[in-house]
């Protein structure tokens, strides 16, 4: 049983300080503010911003500075031996990307995590969800097996303090969590430790399914959906992603807060513009085209209508994984397997197409598929979901659009958001490499990996830097589009770029 302590974000907590602090705006980053780290009890600093306020004078960024310990812009003063290999480089990195166990702060957005951490990197301060996937995938060619225990024993933490993994470990990321990883995360370390690992943390597995299946015993024909399951027949329930509140996010705050502005001025309901954003956040995809019912503006974002075909494989795996391992256990209770044959019969029902040759998201609204191909169609691959015949179809499309001078591209659209074209994303590419090797497309495969390690290294050599994200398109360029200033670090793309350069020299 979770105690789901009550964490308010720097929202609720500063009030009107904080909307006054967003919206001058003090910092030009939204998310400066909601990371500093207030000197004295919150009451006590809103006593005196009230007092404060009306004298004449008055200087809101020094009050700010004079009461919260503002954080530094992380990574900025690193300076690259690029003399080194990119390998080594990333090597370096991780002691600078690790952070400590935490200590408990008052009015900190920060939530404490018992063991030592990488984060990202740049603006990203915290641990994140999906991205320690990825990052474990390179702690694990760096022999860095006790950071890995650490950070699955913080995620084991999250799981039993508040139900679930959230989107990171602060305050303002608790109304939502992200793809689910933690499965693959458990099975990571099985292949360090032994299996032992999975019935280590099956209880947290389990929790973990039943916070992204809550409610699915009260669906009905006539209410289909609830938080983040859809029912589709009687047999057969999905998923979406969800956040629980419709207001801008704290750590984007200006920019949403004129979101929802223009939203109103063309007639949107704005409450449920913000959490079709947030629930794009839930899926780590923030922002793509796949998620605009007009392909283009985000004002026509709908993705709690959606449901994505990369989450529902990725819940097929959870659901496998817990099914497995009740099995084999005499004190487990068993898990249905007949949920895992369900989804799967689904997944290939709701989601391929055999028109365009790939798997589609589903829109429950329209009732059809969205009209999106993007790398998300992957993932039916990625876990071998797909017949071989749907496999090469796939592989056709891949290679005739995907793939791009650096690696893959993310979608076909270019709309200027961060996961559209012409942005490829490091986790996206071992997703394709893997998918491709399990259908026996060794060459494609090999050909994406060599394109993305190659850029990888030209943009070290030239910048001493490690991105979040690649233009692959444009290799003179290194990156496009966002919704913040591309970031260095980075700690899924090096995780990633040790375990592709790895397969270099053992499958090559």
């Amino acid at each position: 049983m979770t105690n789901q302590p009550q964490l308010p974000s720097p929202d609720q907590l500063f009030g009107d300080l904080f909307h006054d602090v967003q919206l001058k705006p003090v910092f030009i980053d939204s998310k400066t503010f909601v990371d500093s780290v207030p000197k004295f009890p919150p009451a006590d600093i809103l006593s005196w911003y009230e007092t404060e306020k009306v004298k004449s004078g008055f200087d809101l960024e020094a009050f700010v500075r004079a009461n919260f310990l503002v954080p530094d812009q992380t990574a900025s003063n690193y300076v690259s031996d690029t003399t080194l290999s990119t390998a080594e480089h990333i090597n370096r990195l991780w002691e600078r990307l690790t952070r400590p166990a935490d200590t408990a702060v008052e009015g900190s957005s920060r939530v404490p995590l018992p063991h030592p951490y990488i984060v990202p990197g740049g603006r990203f301060r915290e641990i994140f969800y999906w991205d320690t996937y990825f990052t474990m995938l390179g702690l694990q060619e760096a022999g860095r097996a006790e950071l890995i225990r650490g950070m699955i024993d913080n995620f084991a933490f999250l799981i039993d303090t508040f139900g679930y993994i959230p989107n990171g470990n602060r305050t303002y990321f608790l109304s939502r969590s992200q793809p689910p990883f933690f499965a693959l995360m458990v099975q990571l370390l099985a292949e360090i430790d032994g299996e032992d690992a999975l019935r280590r943390y099956r209880p947290q597995l389990q929790q973990e399914y039943n916070f992204w299946m809550t409610g699915r015993a009260e669906l009905t024909a006539d209410q289909s959906v609830h938080q983040r399951v859809v029912r589709i027949d009687d047999q057969t329930v999905l998923n979406r992603y969800w956040d629980t509140l419709t207001t801008p996010r704290p750590e984007a705050y200006r920019v949403e807060f004129e979101l929802g502005n223009e939203a109103r001025r063309l007639g949107v309901d704005a409450e449920a513009m913000h959490q079709h954003v947030r629930a794009a956040c839930e899926s780590g995809w923030d922002f793509t085209s796949r998620w605009l019912a007009d392909g283009k503006t985000m004002p026509s974002i709908h993705t709690t209508d959606i449901i994505p075909v990369d989450l529902n494989c990725l819940l097929y795996f959870l659901e496998t994984v817990l099914h497995d391992n009740s099995a084999q256990s005499s004190t487990s209770e068993p898990f249905n397997g007949e949920l895992a044959q369900q989804r799967q019969q689904a997944i290939q029902r709701l989601f391929w197409n055999e028109e365009t040759g790939f798997f589609h998201d589903y829109d429950i609204v329209a009732q059809q598929q969205t009209p999106s191909i993007t790398l998300a169609g992957v993932f039916p691959l990625f876990f071998k979901l797909a017949t071989p015949e749907q496999a090469r179809r796939i592989h056709d499309r891949l290679k005739a659009d995907f793939l791009q001078a650096g690696g893959w591209v993310t979608t076909l659209n270019q709309t200027g958001q961060q996961w559209d074209w012409p942005n490829g994303w490091a986790p996206l590419q071992w997703i394709v490499y893997q998918s491709l090797l399990n259908y026996g497309f060794v060459e494609t495969a090999q050909e994406g990996r060599n394109r993305w390690l190659a850029l990888n290294d030209k943009v070290f050599k030239a910048t001493g830097k490690m991105t979040e994200k690649y233009n692959v398109v444009d290799a003179s360029l290194t990156t496009g589009g966002g919704k913040y200033p591309n970031q260095d670090g980075f700690g899924w793309t090096n995780g990633v770029y040790l375990a592709l350069a790895k397969d270099v020299h053992t499958r090559s």
